[in-house]
């Protein structure tokens, strides 16, 4: 595999505008309002949709902001991000199971274990770009598949980890709806804190490296240092959401470190709008409620819709769905001024 090198963006080529600039560039009532509508529909979800689907939605909700961290802000495609999503869920169940601390702390032990994870694959693949990026994570993701499978007497293999806890001090957790409000906090903690970092002089730094990381370079930026940080980053809010996502389950399984995760995540945020943050968070909530519905309903090639809806929406919505409706909200305010 040979190294490429970063050469400037082409003026003609157009980059997706960002749902975000939309958003900050509308009236701070306008901004409020939305963040106030976000969390109720986040409070009101399991009312109006089986808890455990809610709870589904919002660990995938972190999945997909976190690949969007990486695809949509610094511009690094990740087909490999089922290990830090998996290896969260996997130490996230042992220590829940062994240690018996509560979930929250489990979860986090998982989040910090995908983040260092991170660090020598991500050392090793931001070298790379485009493709081939893209492949050197596949691979190490297949890399921790292969352990995740081999190594039974952690793991159990094939069998997975069953009956990963619900401890909170106590509480009693087990209705799913109660669970549900227990890690809203820790999902919206996260929410803002990828809301914080693409926000932040660091954040607007990644974003030229995105757009033309010569001249980031030729700045005086140590770009492969700020996408390493980007990476990790990236793989500890996905580690977030994976660790919820085993003690939501109460089971993990190799399905956690399949590539096909890596790929389900990817789509999630094309359908919500690569560059947007919340457009993965809508992403989410589309995917896993249709997937819901269809499995109830007994339709079996689930794939066969999932993948017609994303072909229509990336022929019909160049930007997904958010960055559409946001790009056509700020035109029409252009208009009105």
């Amino acid at each position: 595999m040979t190294n490429t090198v970063d050469t400037p963006t082409d003026a003609s080529r157009s980059t997706p505008p960002s749902g975000l600039i939309a958003v900050a560039r509308a009236p701070g009532w306008v901004r409020y309002a939305l963040l106030a509508v976000g969390l109720a529909v986040a409070a009101w979800l399991p009312n109006g949709l089986y808890p455990a689907v809610a709870v589904d939605i919002l660990c995938w909700a972190l999945f997909a902001v976190a690949v969007d961290l990486l695809l949509g802000f610094t511009g690094l495609m990740s087909f490999g991000h089922a290990a830090f999503w998996g290896t969260s869920a996997y130490v996230t169940g042992l220590v829940a199971i062994h240690a018996g601390l509560p979930f929250p702390l489990a979860v986090l032990a998982g989040a910090l274990a995908a983040a260092v994870l991170a660090v020598p694959i991500g050392y090793l693949a931001v070298k790379r770009t485009g493709i081939y990026f893209a492949m050197v994570t596949l691979a190490f993701a297949q890399m921790v598949y292969y352990v995740a499978n081999e190594w039974r007497s952690v793991t159990q293999g094939e069998n997975g980890l069953q009956g990963v806890p619900r401890e909170l001090f106590g509480v009693d957790l087990t209705d799913d709806y109660f669970f549900y409000y227990a890690i809203l906090p820790i999902v919206l903690l996260g929410l803002a804190g990828a809301w914080r970092i693409v926000h932040s002089p660091f954040g607007r730094v990644l974003v030229g490296i995105r757009d033309n990381p010569a001249r980031a370079r030729a700045l005086g930026y140590p770009v492969h240092r700020y996408k390493l940080t980007a990476f990790v980053l990236s793989g500890f809010i996905a580690g977030l959401g994976g660790g919820l996502f085993a003690v939501g389950h109460r089971f993990v399984s190799l399905d956690v470190l399949h590539w096909t995760t890596s790929g389900k995540a990817v789509i999630v945020v094309v359908l919500g709008g690569i560059g947007t943050l919340w457009g993965g968070v809508l992403g989410a909530a589309l995917v896993v409620r249709l997937e819901d519905w269809l499995s109830f309903s007994g339709f079996e090639a689930i794939g066969l819709v999932t993948g017609g809806i994303f072909v229509l929406v990336v022929v019909l919505f160049r930007h997904g769905i958010w960055g559409s409706v946001a790009a056509l909200a700020h035109r029409l305010a252009a208009r009105r001024r």
